[in-house]
């Protein structure tokens, strides 16, 4: 089947909202909305008034059942050229040039099943919220279980979110691990995500889970390497990775 072409569009920005000191969400309007699939993503442009452009790839929050309208959560990478601008210039009511969705490779919907398990460091967490919502929106009885990885507490994104999934949804459970400072009278993980952390929060699934891992070069290497001696059927394990740059 062939792709669409895709064009550039301008969003219209209808709400910002805080997500952490770093992470802030962008509501978009399209006028050429497409449904996407939870896990893809768009690639937004600037240009500079004497004609330089620069552009990079944020992967979308929202799930596709939010008509009409995109969300992008953004990490603000302190020498990066568009996540600043971003942060620190637009307002609701601006236009921001966007192209997309793209990607088919990393995307999960209600079809395919589970039981799913979704591991993300940092920013990385962002598509698969547009999973989780994806599943939230659909009232899907899919198991799912995320271990996330954050430096600290006040890093991790859609804390929130995570816990009215956690009081109000049977089938979903978090599990967070912090690499440089736990909250007070914390019991949970305190390290990078290893192989022994990944078998506790994978053994109720077995070798059906259906697994998602996106987050830094480093993290994602590590996870997978970790994976493959579990058994997990290869088909079955899905992996995005982003440097530095937040690219």
């Amino acid at each position: 089947m062939a792709q669409p072409v895709l064009e550039w569009q301008e969003g219209t920005v209808t709400a910002i909202r805080p997500e952490t000191r770093q992470t802030k969400s962008f509501r978009l309007a399209l006028p050429r909305w497409m449904t996407h699939r939870a896990g893809m993503h768009y690639d937004v442009r600037l240009t500079a008034p004497d004609g330089y452009q620069t552009e990079r790839s944020y992967s979308i929050a929202s799930a596709p059942e939010l008509v009409g309208s995109i969300e992008l959560t953004v990490e603000r990478i302190e020498d990066g050229e568009v996540s600043p601008y971003l942060h620190d210039v637009v307002v609701t009511g601006d236009q921001i040039e966007v192209r997309g969705p793209i990607g088919g490779y990393f995307v999960w919907e209600v079809a395919l099943g589970g039981p799913l398990v979704l591991i993300g460091g940092g920013s990385g967490v962002v598509p698969l919220m547009a999973m989780l919502r994806h599943r939230a929106a659909q009232h899907a009885a899919v198991p799912v279980r995320i271990l996330y990885s954050s430096r600290t507490p006040e890093d991790v994104i859609y804390r929130s979110e995570f816990d009215a999934f956690a009081a109000g949804d049977r089938g979903f459970e978090a599990f967070f691990t912090f690499t440089r400072q736990a909250p007070p009278g914390w019991s949970g993980y305190r390290r990078r995500i290893d192989a022994a952390m990944l078998s506790e929060v994978i053994k109720p699934f077995g070798t059906q889970a259906r697994v998602y891992v996106c987050g830094p070069t480093l993290l994602v290497e590590a996870v997978a390497s970790a994976l493959v001696p579990m058994g997990l059927p290869i088909e079955h394990i899905r992996t995005e990775r982003f440097g530095p740059t937040g690219a």
